[in-house]
């Protein structure tokens, strides 16, 4: 052993370096759980929650006088200059898929923040939806570029505004069209 070291040096430093770590990844793991979540955040959730394929077959075969089975299929389109998501959505019965029924562009975005709401998404008319016809389905090199889905973008059809769910309630969001809107119930 040399003259003048200390036998627990590296065990001290050690602790040390083990204290600092822990340290640090405390302060991250609080920063994470006490971070809010944004106006946009709350927009990236609900755009990425509407994207896939849903199936309305439970709801069919409870009450098959009033429902359909729908096969429902979303994906993303596009980004405007705002960062506003676009997904392309259509609707199709499910033993038809390739014949979709109800092509809509769908843009999501913050709310705006004179309203008391966290997301709104909107609905659009399709300019010529045979070009769009099972979108999602392709190879992304066969869809539509993405500036020419913004041209594509044609007339509003209808908005929903957004909140996030309380704790405890099976939801993710809900919300509601604007007074004068599209009618909630038929």
């Amino acid at each position: 052993m040399a003259k003048g070291s200390d036998p627990n040096g590296w065990s001290r430093a050690r602790g040390l370096v083990v204290k600092t770590l822990v340290l640090i990844g405390g302060a991250f793991l609080l920063k994470r759980l006490t971070k809010s979540t944004t106006r946009w955040d709350h927009a990236k959730i609900v755009a990425r929650s509407l994207s896939g394929e849903k199936f309305s077959r439970e709801q069919a075969s409870r009450d098959p006088d009033n429902y359909f089975n729908f096969r429902i299929l979303t994906c993303p389109a596009t980004e405007m200059v705002d960062g506003s998501k676009v997904l392309y959505f259509e609707q199709a019965f499910w033993r038809t898929p390739q014949k979709p029924f109800r092509q809509r562009f769908l843009m999501v975005k913050p709310c705006p923040k004179d309203l008391k709401c966290d997301v709104e998404v909107s609905s659009y008319a399709i300019r010529d939806v045979e070009d769009y016809k099972n979108f999602c389905d392709r190879p992304r090199d066969q869809r539509p570029l993405p500036e020419e889905v913004i041209g594509d973008i044609a007339e509003p059809l209808t908005t929903l505004y957004l909140n996030r769910c309380e704790r405890g309630k099976r939801c993710l969001y809900e919300g509601s069209t604007p007074p004068g809107g599209f009618p909630n119930s038929w």
